[in-house]
C-alpha cells in the first residue's frame, strides 16, 4: 500500500457515515499513537547506545572523510582545526587561509565572486585568524577580501556579503547579469569581534576590535572599538570598557 492509497483509505475510514467505521479509524488512530511499555532501565541502557553510535560515526567521519577533504580545498590551515558537522560547501574562485585552533560549521557556505574584478590581480581571498569560531549556517561571500582576525566568534546564520550576487535592475537581474562592481567591496572583522546570530555585514565595512553586533542586526558601516551595536542598520548603542 502506497502513501496514496494509506491516505485515500484513512479519509474514506474517517468520513465514513456508518458510525462503526468511524469507532474503528478512532481505535486504529489510538493504536498506532500507543507506544511500548518499556522499563527505565531499558530506556536508559538503548539512549546511551544509540548516543555513543552515534557521536562513534560523527566522530570518525569527522578525522577520516570531512577534515581531510576541506583541507585539500583551502589553501592554508593551522593546527587544532575542528571541523564539525559536516563538510562546508565551498564555491568560486575563492583562496582560504586558516590559522590555528579555528572551528568551522559543516553547515556553512563559502562563495568566491566569479565575475572579473575590476582590477585583474584582485582574487576572492578568505584570512581567518586563529581561535576562530564559524557557527551554523554561516554564509561567507567574497568579492576581494574577507578578513577575521584572532579570536572572533560568528554565531550561527551570520552572513558576510562581500557582493551581492544580482544586480538592481530587474531586467539585467531576469537575465542573470552579475552584480554591478560599485557594490562589492571587502569586509574585516577585527580581533575579539562577536557577531551574534542572525548578523548580516555589507559589503566595505570594518568591524572595529572587541565590538560586539547584537543579534539581527545589519551593518552598513563601519564600526568602531569596543562598542555593542544593534539594529538595522546598526547603531552603537554601548560602550564597552574592556578594563573592567
Amino acid at each position: 500500500m502506497n502513501a496514496t492509497t494509506s491516505f485515500d483509505f484513512k479519509t474514506w475510514l474517517r468520513s465514513h457515515p456508518n458510525p462503526k467505521m468511524q469507532k474503528l479509524f478512532v481505535f486504529l488512530k489510538k493504536t498506532r499513537a500507543t507506544g511500548l511499555p518499556t522499563p527505565r532501565f531499558y530506556n536508559n541502557v538503548l539512549y546511551a547506545l544509540v548516543t555513543l553510535c552515534r557521536n562513534s560515526i560523527e566522530t570518525f567521519t569527522r578525522l577520516v572523510i570531512y577534515t581531510p577533504a576541506f583541507k585539500g580545498r583551502i589553501a592554508s590551515y593551522g593546527h587544532s582545526l575542528y571541523l564539525y558537522s559536516g563538510l562546508p560547501l565551498i564555491t568560486g574562485p575563492l583562496t582560504i587561509e586558516l590559522g590555528n585552533d579555528c572551528r568551522v560549521s559543516g553547515h556553512t557556505t563559502f562563495s568566491g565572486r566569479t565575475t572579473p574584478h575590476p582590477d585583474p590581480q584582485v582574487q576572492p581571498k578568505l584570512l581567518v585568524g586563529s581561535n576562530v569560531d564559524i557557527g551554523w549556517q554561516v554564509t561567507i561571500a567574497v568579492s576581494e577580501l574577507v578578513e577575521i582576525q584572532d579570536n572572533v566568534r560568528i554565531a550561527g546564520r551570520c552572513q558576510l556579503f562581500g557582493y551581492s550576487g544580482h544586480p538592481l535592475n530587474a531586467k539585467k537581474r531576469a537575465l542573470g547579469d552579475p552584480d554591478e562592481d560599485h557594490r562589492i567591496g571587502s569586509i574585516i572583522l577585527e580581533k575579539d569581534v562577536w557577531l551574534a546570530t542572525g548578523v548580516t555585514i555589507q559589503p566595505g565595512v570594518t568591524v572595529g576590535e572587541g565590538t560586539i553586533v547584537a543579534a539581527g542586526s545589519v551593518v552598513t558601516h563601519d564600526l568602531p572599538s569596543n562598542v555593542i551595536a544593534a539594529g538595522s542598520p546598526a547603531k552603537i548603542v554601548k560602550y564597552i570598557n574592556q578594563d573592567q
